[in-house]
């Protein structure tokens, strides 16, 4: 195992007051993607359950809604992704999408949380629609922006584990209302979804103030061309993105299964209260104040793809135990959620530093910053591995005779079912993803030589740039300007 170079360490090191301004922005992110991703399934369902009088066709029609839209929705990526990389302007070629898509997100998270009596699967699908929009205009330009403003190898890999490890904060905070709040707001609950609503959107224009003005965005001598069709291939023929997109996907889709079965599982197979299933997701999420740093720091000793690659195995053991644990045993269950979270903390984090390493890669070899696309293409396996979970377990769910009901009554065969969909699915899943980087070439050498081979090429444009004006003195029409 070879530690990443010295020669990466060279790039500007940016002060730990700006990674946080920048960072907090994942705090409202993280709420969000924590009501989604875990309550939001529950809340529809019972609601749409009350609608059609059946809670097997709920679970079907949640999962048919979140389905049709997340995979509609990738097409959403690639052409916002595009059009990041075609944009250039006095304040930054990312921040300004960011700050066009807080307005649409602001919409669609009062409308998906404050559903109407009557709510259908068509309003479900509208909304999730706009607001998986916003969330891909916001989410694509803050991780592309987090490449632009940290260039270095390490520093990639310290600016994201900020991000990551900011961003637990918003979500433990959601988990912790019950506490905060004495029990005024309760995720999951109907009559608290509205509140918590109300608390994203009054954090996003706070947090979204201090990136936008205390972040810098990285200017690049680069202009923006139409780019041609080698040139879109070129993105997907490269073989160390290939291998991200493909890895990715099955690291989505691992913890990905557990995600929307949660609430299910802990609750009907593990027998804990409500109250205490919300509380069990503390340590897992907490974990990655801890794991995200201690992970970027491993990745810059050893690598990001070698960690990525330890970090899936500790997962697949960490799994495992917690597969043993006993039922109604909160504390030793617990320290079980700690340990998932704390290795699949390292997915997210390794991988999109590693994206902006082959944007790099790319960069040098066409000439063109291709960032925007490289971040829509992750997001689309994230969005695409969701869809696939959510499409395929919840119909094994109702299959099996699984009830999501409150008062359910579930036989043996239909909580053997929801316990093999959470546990065993995530351990294999997560493996493969790892096998991935087997052979991985992008690693800190290369990488430092393409960024001394850019700043080179740059430094030249920069030189170039300032002395045409020199030998166009007096030349033409633009010779009358005075000079100032």
């Amino acid at each position: 195992m070879t530690a990443a170079p010295a020669g990466a360490a060279k790039a500007d090191r940016l002060s730990t007051p700006v990674i946080f301004a920048f960072a907090s922005a994942g705090i409202p992110g993280a709420m969000l993607a924590l009501i989604l991703g875990t309550y939001m399934p529950r809340f529809y369902a019972g609601q749409m359950a009350d609608a059609y009088g059946n809670a097997a066709l709920a679970l079907t029609a949640v999962a048919g809604a979140i389905a049709t839209v997340r995979l509609i929705d990738i097409g959403f990526d690639l052409m916002i992704g595009l059009g990041m990389d075609k944009t250039k302007t006095r304040w930054g070629r990312y921040r300004v999408w960011y700050a066009a898509g807080m307005p649409i997100l602001w919409l669609a998270i009062y409308k998906i949380l404050n559903p109407p009596a009557d709510v259908t699967t068509g309003y479900l699908i509208v909304w999730l629609l706009v607001l998986y929009t916003g969330t891909s205009i916001t989410s694509l330009s803050h991780s592309a922006w987090a490449a632009a403003i940290a260039t270095g190898y390490n520093e990639r890999s310290r600016v994201y584990g900020w991000m990551q490890g900011v961003a637990v904060v918003g979500s433990v905070t959601l988990l912790l209302m019950p506490l905060l709040t004495q029990g005024a707001i309760q995720p999951g609950k109907g009559d608290s979804m509205k509140a918590i609503g109300w608390i994203i959107i009054c954090l996003m224009p706070i947090t979204a103030a201090l990136s936008i003005f205390f972040a810098p965005e990285r200017s690049s001598m680069e202009t923006p061309e139409p780019a041609r069709l080698k040139d879109y291939l070129s993105v997907f023929t490269q073989p160390s993105m290939v291998r991200l997109v493909i890895a990715d996907l099955f690291l989505v889709l691992g913890p990905g299964t557990t995600s929307p079965l949660y609430i299910f599982f802990f609750h009907d197979a593990k027998g804990f209260p409500i109250s205490q299933v919300s509380f069990l997701l503390i340590p897992y999420i907490g974990a990655g104040l801890i794991g995200a740093p201690v992970w970027a720091n491993i990745a810059q000793k050893f690598g990001k793809h070698r960690t990525l690659q330890f970090a899936t195995v500790a997962y697949a053991i960490a799994q495992t135990i917690l597969m043993i644990m006993p039922a109604k045993a909160f504390a030793i269950t617990a320290v079980g959620m700690f340990g998932v979270g704390f290795c699949a903390s390292a997915f997210t984090l390794l991988v999109r530093a590693m994206v902006a390493d082959v944007g790099d890669e790319i960069l040098l070899k066409t000439g063109k910053n291709q960032t925007g696309l490289l971040y829509a293409l992750v997001t689309m396996t994230q969005k695409f591995g969701s869809s696939i979970t959510v499409a395929l377990v919840f119909p094994i769910l109702a299959a099996v005779g699984y009830q999501p009901g409150e008062e359910a009554v579930n036989t043996q065969q239909a909580i053997f079912g929801l316990e093999m969909c959470y546990l065993f699915a995530p351990i294999i899943l997560v493996l493969v993803g790892g096998a991935c980087f087997f052979g991985y070439k992008l690693d800190g050498d290369r990488h430092a030589s393409i960024r001394e081979e850019l700043d080179r090429r740059d430094a030249a444009q920069t030189e170039a740039q300032e002395a045409e004006p020199l030998t166009q003195m007096g030349v033409g029409p633009e010779s009358t300007t005075p000079i100032r």
